[in-house]
Formats: structure tokens, sequence, C-alpha cells
């Protein structure tokens, strides 16, 4: 008898490991995003065996990729943009006027997602309907197998060859009604490229909106108040954030140790937390009594081995404010219950104080990758929400 009582309760001990999550109350459908989290962690646990088979790691999240298929109201075609895949989307209808449009980086950690993705695939349907509006969504080359700053030089070069002139103007594009926007790691992507942008002498074309969609902005400090609330929270957890960080650089588990203890970043380069001090940037309701800490220093030998966690390229929070007060009209998106909710409100906070304008959404209810959730395919009411907001925003603004 009690051998199969205890057949009985692994099993279903295994499936509430996978499938509980604490979830605050705000949020709704706790079920549905329970049964999704759950999948997502399958994902996490058998990715390095793929991994150490040679494969990418989440081979099972190919079943969101969706052919490039057209309708009655916009034609969709994948082609290459200065060798880099893209996803374009145009309007079928004709128009007298020149149309804006939309340069789109989608998210993933750097080491999973695609521009062919259900999700993506149908915000950009949604912005031609909605917006009237051109759409370029970008693929990149992903991490494990390619490490920074491929992703960065991927999105980079094919913004630069749809920015050319003779481009714009074969897609029917207003090149003063430009927006790049990105989420999560695409908002990562999308904000190093608009600072790049500002000093690159070959490109004339000024941006006029950069939309940041709850975007991963700094490496150096792991230790926010957003970290210590949602460390372990759905979707993306602090853990989950470390690997990616980690990930975008390197395979050496040492740093990735590094990051998880907040001890990565070496003496010599301390003076970089003073744009990362969330003790000077974060709103007062955001501290919600939490106590600033310097971060351990980390051995110098990390910082040489890969310095790229403290390129500005890959950490955007830490350009100057000679750099940001020249970037476009702002928009920025944050998640109450996200890791990633406070690196948003720095960059809000700096580009405040650089006089940049800035147009800031936080989802009280939010958690990571909202906007997605707000497709047919996951159908979640505050993701909806969200979208609709976030299109009305962009049509009435770009």
């Amino acid at each position: 008898m009690w051998k199969k009582s205890l057949c009985l309760l692994i099993p279903c001990v295994l499936i509430a490991y996978y499938c509980y999550a604490p979830i605050p109350h705000e949020i709704e459908q706790h079920w549905e995003l329970m049964m999704i989290w759950s999948f997502m962690r399958i994902q996490m646990h058998i990715a390095p065996l793929f991994e150490m088979l040679g494969f990418r790691p989440f081979p099972l999240l190919e079943i969101l990729v969706v052919p490039p298929t057209s309708d009655e109201n916009v034609t969709v075609t994948d082609t290459l943009f200065n060798n880099v895949p893209v996803r374009v989307f145009v309007p079928k209808q004709k128009s007298s006027t020149l149309r804006r449009a939309v340069f789109y980086i989608h998210g993933g950690g750097w080491v999973t997602g695609s521009a062919a993705w259900d999700p993506y695939d149908e915000l950009g349907r949604w912005m031609v309907e909605r917006l009237d509006a051109v759409v370029v969504s970008t693929d990149y080359r992903l991490s494990p197998q390619y490490h920074f700053p491929t992703q960065f030089e991927d999105v980079y070069d094919a913004l630069r060859w749809f920015l050319r002139k003779k481009v714009l103007a074969e897609y029917g594009v207003d090149p003063t009604r430009i927006c790049i926007a990105g989420d999560s790691a695409g908002g990562n992507l999308a904000a190093a490229v608009n600072q790049k942008l500002l000093n690159d002498p070959e490109i004339k074309i000024k941006v006029k909106i950069q939309s940041l969609i709850y975007p991963v902005l700094q490496a150096l400090d792991m230790d926010l108040p957003s970290y210590r609330e949602n460390s372990h929270m759905v979707i993306v957890k602090k853990q989950q954030m470390a690997e990616f960080w980690s990930r975008y650089f390197t395979s050496d588990k040492a740093l990735l140790e590094a990051m998880v203890a907040n001890q990565h970043t070496p003496v010599e380069s301390s003076h970089l937390f003073k744009f990362v001090n969330w003790s000077t940037l974060l709103p007062e309701r955001f501290k919600k009594g939490h106590v600033y800490t310097t971060p351990i220093h980390g051995p110098s030998e990390l910082a040489k081995k890969y310095p790229g966690f403290l390129d500005v390229q890959a950490s955007p929070l830490l350009a100057d404010d000679s750099t940001l007060r020249r970037l476009p009209l702002t928009h920025i998106l944050t998640c109450q219950y996200d890791v990633l909710r406070d690196d948003g409100l720095m960059y809000l906070s700096r580009l405040r104080a650089a006089d940049v304008r800035v147009v800031h959404e936080h989802v009280e209810d939010g958690f990571h990758g909202i906007l997605s959730f707000g497709s047919s395919l996951l159908n979640f009411r505050a993701g909806k929400r969200e979208v609709n907001k976030y299109l009305k925003w962009l049509k009435e603004n770009l």
C-alpha cells in the first residue's frame, strides 16, 4: 500500500513544484500564468542538456514560430538587411503620403526569441493596422553560440541599412517619423543603438522616438529593490537574469557565480556605480525602506577577460549625461512585478535630469513580458489592455 501511495505522491510533488509560483493577488489569471510558467521551467531545466549536445538551449519554443503570411491588410516578408534577417510588415492600402515606421527588436535574454514568434508577428500586424506604419522586426544572432557584441552589431547593422534614404524611399517611410522600439533584451539593444546613432557621422536621419519596454539596462548591480522583491517572480527571476547576462558575455560559469553574488565589478570600475546608484535615482515609493549597500568588488581578472559587462553598449545606463541629453523623445514601460523594473526607473530619472522628454507608463499589476501576453495566443486581459494603450500612444506621438 505504501508503495502505491509513494508512486502517487512523487508525481504530485513534481507537478506542484513545476506549477506553483508565488504570484501576487494583483495579477489576474493566476492559473493560466502558472501553467505557462511551468512550461518555461521545464524549458530551463532541459536547456543545459541541449546546450551540451550542441543545440540551441530552448528548442521547444520553436513551436512559437509562424511563417511570413500576408493577408488583406498587410504584406509580410522575410528578408535580409545587410545580411541580418528581418521580418517586414507593409500596409497593403495605397497611401498618398509617406508613412511612419517602427524598427522593433525582440526580447528573450539574448539567448532566445525571434521576429517570427507568434506574439511578435501579431504585434507587427497590429502596428500596421492601427498605426498605418511600416514595421521592421529584426532578428540577431543569439547566445550561447554568439556573445556580445555580436547581438548589438547585428541590430545596428540592420538599423543602419534601414535608415538609408534609398531603403526608406523604397518602403515609403517618412524619415522624420521613425521609432526604434524593443522589449526586455530588445529594449536594451534599442537603448544602445539609439545612443550609438548619435555619434555615427554616416547617419543623417534623426529618430523621433525610442520606446523601451521593460528594458534591461545595466549589469553592474543585481541587488536593486526590484531584484530583491521579485527574486522568485514568474517569467524572469533574479537567477535567470544573472544567467542571461553572463551568457551574453561568456559561457564561463565564473562570471555567472560572481553576478549571482553581486561581486563581479572590479574596484577600478567603482566610479561607474554613480550611474546605477538606486539610492539616488529611484523615486521614494520604489525604495520602500530598502537599504542601499555598495556592491562588493570582484576580481579584476573577470573584467579583463570579459569587459563587455562594463561596456556602455551592453549597459546603456552607463552613458554620460552629454550623450543622454541628445536622445529623442523616450517612452519607457515598467512593471511592478519585474526584476528589471528599477533599470527602467533609473534610466527615467537620468533622462529627465538630462532634460530629455520622457513618457513613463508603470503597470501596477504588470509582470515581465506583459505585452507578449496580450497576444491572441496567450490572451491575457491585462496584456491586451497594455497593448492597446501602447499602440494608442504610438499613434498619437509618432
